[in-house]
């Protein structure tokens, strides 16, 4: 029942930021905003990490099963990605790349915030 609770809190901020999204006078993903609301609901301790933990592990436990009906229907269009071969490898590398450095510069900068006791 537990769960239940947190994967409600969760698709509540996800509802919140869908009907953010369609009121928005420009186009913005409302996962996105989700994850934002989510984020400030956090640092203003509204939700503790703690609401949110079983949930949160049960899906990234799960994600890969998520991702079968994607990897699936790439099966559709295998004519599409061997004439775009070289391109789309070029993407995910310089893609791979930005996200390591992304990924990189966040630890660093969580690392500062923590040693300056903004985070905790």
């Amino acid at each position: 029942m537990k769960i239940l609770k947190q994967l409600g809190i969760v698709f509540g901020l996800y509802w919140v930021s869908q009907i953010i999204e369609s009121v928005l006078p420009f186009t913005f993903p409302a996962s996105i905003i989700g994850m934002l609301i989510l984020l400030a609901a956090l640092i203003a301790r509204v939700l503790r990490p703690e609401q949110l933990r079983e949930s949160a592990d049960y899906l990234v436990g799960n994600l890969g099963f998520f991702f079968i009906p994607a990897a699936v229907s790439i099966l559709n269009y295998v004519d599409l990605i061997r004439s775009n071969a070289v391109q789309l490898v070029i993407v995910c590398a310089v893609s791979m790349v930005l996200t390591f450095l992304a990924t990189t510069m966040t630890v660093r900068f969580t690392c500062w915030l923590m040693k300056r006791g903004g985070v905790q």
